[in-house]
């Protein structure tokens, strides 16, 4: 062969090395993306894991132990909790019994939001959805959700106080049927409708309304309480004082005197801080 047939099998040959040398390296580039990505997501979720499981399945916090408002199912399928007469402010409540953020508001602000109920001072209304997507946690909040829809008003706080006392841990399977039927039998509630409503799920479409309502009212994480329909600040969410002062506020009274968790020791912004970082999780579920 001559030196000129040589030469472009030579470039050829010289162009494919380059090229192939070209791929690998994009390969390597895209294979270091990966796992840089995997590993940020592995931080998160230690860090939501950590965040969120503390307190396992205590008991949640009962400070309040006075008598609690009246509470009535409404149009919408919502639960309102407040004396006769009261219609303002109102504080919506949207929850998800599966999410360990609501589990950890209702921890400290639970018992406020019954005391100011009682007390007059605002009417709270119970918002319960479905917040998540994929299973176990999707079934496990649509079977709460729908059990909560089934449940009379003159039980439902106590029941849903319940609920959330028995959340499972996020992964796994919970509020089986029968739990939710023992459960509601351990208030009184005894009624075999309710527990073929429970085992029917007889009412899901009303659970499926009240995520699309969610949607409709801006809720993009949990908890989300809204005081006169504006979404509430941190500062509220995170203790019962700013919530007390919150609803003063909106009432155009003073701040009601306060100053300690439900619990009755001071603030901890650890656990302020809880809510606020598991909702942001649970919210992009």
């Amino acid at each position: 062969m001559s030196e000129q047939g040589r030469e472009p099998s030579a470039r050829k040959r010289l162009a494919g090395e380059r090229a192939r040398a070209a791929a690998r390296r994009r390969r390597q580039r895209a294979l270091l993306v990966v796992l840089g990505a995997v590993a940020v997501v592995a931080v998160a979720v230690v860090v939501v894991v950590v965040a969120t499981s503390g307190d396992g399945n205590k008991p949640l916090d009962d400070s309040y132990k006075g008598a609690l408002a009246p509470a009535t199912r409404q149009q919408d399928g919502s639960v309102a909790m407040a004396q006769p007469g009261v219609t303002a402010p109102v504080l919506d409540v949207w929850e998800d019994f599966q999410c360990p953020a609501c589990r950890a508001m209702e921890k400290r602000l639970g018992g406020t939001m019954k005391q100011l109920a009682a007390e007059g001072r605002v009417k709270v209304v119970y918002r319960p959805f479905q917040l998540f997507q994929q299973d176990p946690l999707m079934s496990n909040s649509r079977r709460a959700a729908n059990a909560a829809a089934c449940m009379p008003a003159g039980h439902w706080v106590e029941y849903h106080d319940r609920l959330y006392a028995e959340q499972p841990p996020e992964g796994e399977k919970g509020f089986s049927p029968p739990d939710l039927i023992r459960w509601a039998g351990d208030l009184g509630v005894t009624d075999p409708s309710f527990a073929a409503c429970v085992d029917g799920n007889q009412k899901i479409k009303a659970v499926d309304q009240a995520s699309a309502q969610a949607g409709k009212a801006g809720v993009d994480s949990t908890p989300y309480l809204a005081l006169g329909g504006e979404k509430v600040r941190d500062e509220v969410l995170g203790s019962p004082d700013g919530l007390k002062k919150a609803v003063a506020k909106a009432a155009g009274g003073t701040p009601a005197p306060g100053g300690t968790r439900s619990g009755g020791t001071p603030d901890g912004a650890s656990e302020a801080a809880l809510g606020r970082a598991a909702g942001v999780t649970a919210s992009s579920r």
